[in-house]
């Protein structure tokens, strides 16, 4: 029976799909709706969870002719390249990525025996690895760097079909790296005061140096805290940002925190040696 496709947005795909444990009725009638579904769009791959069935099934078309593939694994790959790829779930959008011309894989067949076979087409190897990608939550948005991701959400916002969602992308510029940029430049000066002692310099001086680490060392504190609950907000408004990931923005402020704390210990005891 033909079943609906996911069409991205939808996020309900971005699940760990399960093995295959029986090959019995169940298993036939799944097989069955990806092939109907795959003849009703004229398709050429098609994953089990493109459909709503979340099991490690895939099929691709080969030679006229419809190959199951059930808990499918690449044991070797080589001979990478760029492929521009489409795929039913991203409206068909042309998108490049980076697979391999030559696969060594195992799976399972209709009786639940496992197979090998190797792939050495390019086209066929690049269908494979998109849709055993699909099988565990990974899609071609996320094998993008984060520009190459943005212009694909981009085009993809503007297609007729699809909703406009473009608010909700990753902004090119955001505005916490003004608060990242300028307790850099704070950072700086105090990491050249440790410096300063190395100079016929007067007591005077090295005080006055040591007043603006005083001054600095809780401004860059500050600095990363607005940075975060900046940050924080963007990652609410932003999903689909890899950069406003909250993983990324605690190492942001750790580094700076701690550069912050040894720059300033240092010069306290440069300045203040007993």
């Amino acid at each position: 029976m033909v079943q609906p496709l996911k069409r991205y947005p939808d996020e309900s795909i971005n699940v760990n799909a399960g093995p295959v444990r029986g090959f019995g009725e169940s298993y036939i009638q799944m097989l069955e709706d990806i092939i109907d579904t795959m003849k009703e769009h004229d398709l050429d791959a098609l994953s089990a969870i493109q459909i709503g069935y979340a099991y490690q099934l895939m099929v691709l078309k080969e030679d006229g002719s419809y190959q199951a593939y059930a808990n499918p694994r690449i044991v070797t790959q080589s001979e990478p390249f760029e492929s521009t790829e489409s795929s039913s779930y991203f409206h068909n959008q042309p998108i490049t990525v980076k697979r391999y011309a030559t696969l060594s894989i195992v799976y399972d067949d209709a009786n639940g025996q496992m197979q090998t076979k190797k792939i050495e087409d390019k086209s066929l190897a690049a269908r494979f690895q998109r849709m055993l990608d699909y099988l565990f939550n990974t899609t071609l948005l996320d094998r993008l760097l984060p520009p190459q991701r943005e212009a694909a959400m981009k085009a993809l916002a503007g297609k007729g079909d699809m909703p406009s969602f473009l608010d909700e992308s990753c902004p090119t510029e955001s505005k916490k790296e003004y608060f990242v940029s300028v307790a850099d430049k704070l950072l700086f000066f105090m990491f050249i005061s440790l410096f300063l002692p190395l100079f016929d310099l007067s007591k005077e001086t090295l005080s006055g140096w040591y007043t603006y680490d005083k001054f600095a060392f809780p401004a860059v504190i500050a600095l990363m805290i607005g940075f975060f609950f900046y940050a924080q907000y963007e990652a609410k408004k932003y999903k689909q940002c890899s950069s406003c990931q909250i993983g990324n923005n605690i190492g942001v402020m750790v580094k700076r925190g701690i550069a912050a704390i040894v720059f300033a210990a240092g010069a306290y005891f440069l300045v203040n040696p007993n």
